[in-house]
């Protein structure tokens, strides 16, 4: 049986919208809790931003291929974010691990966006590939950002656990 490039193609497109629709609630989740570790709050913050550009991005490359959204996809995806958020809170060293679980997150949509590159040159989509090639830049700086801070934020939790009466957690 022949590959349908074109049906590939779109299938992925509506999963990297649901990703980034969990992307979001994490996101937001995370921003909302953080307190005393300013340059990553304002790094989320910047990067949800990128996020809802980046729907707004697939979401038109998913009409433009004859397409719609998963509403099934969207909606598992945003409860596995909600799950994680909740699930944070209750960890003493949630931004640590929140910053850990981004740098992960973050690689994965690297990979996502690197499969969606290769499966539209085969689709001779080129706008959307383009498009994925922008996403992709934006994915492999904010993994990286993370990945350079992490010594920084862990450093800072402890030293913030380790003074009496200060929370370190958020």
């Amino acid at each position: 049986m022949a590959t349908d490039y074109k049906a590939n193609l779109l299938d992925w497109l509506r999963d990297a919208h649901a990703m980034e629709q969990q992307a979001e609630s994490m996101l937001k989740a995370q921003a909302e809790r953080l307190e005393n570790y300013p340059a990553l709050k304002s790094c989320i913050e910047q990067h949800l931003q990128e996020t809802l550009g980046q729907q707004r991005l697939l979401e038109a490359a998913i009409k433009s291929a004859g397409g719609s959204t998963s509403a099934i996809k969207d909606l598992a995806a945003k409860a596995v974010a909600f799950g994680q958020g909740l699930a944070g809170m209750f960890m003493p060293d949630e931004v640590v691990k929140g910053a850990m679980s981004g740098y992960v997150f973050e690689n994965m949509e690297i990979a996502s966006y690197t499969v969606l590159i290769a499966a539209a040159d085969a689709a001779g989509d080129r706008e959307t590939r383009l498009m994925c090639e922008e996403i992709l830049a934006q994915e492999v700086e904010m993994a990286n950002w993370l990945l350079s801070h992490l010594p920084e934020i862990t450093q800072a939790f402890l030293a913030r656990d380790a003074a009496p009466g200060v929370e370190a957690k958020r």
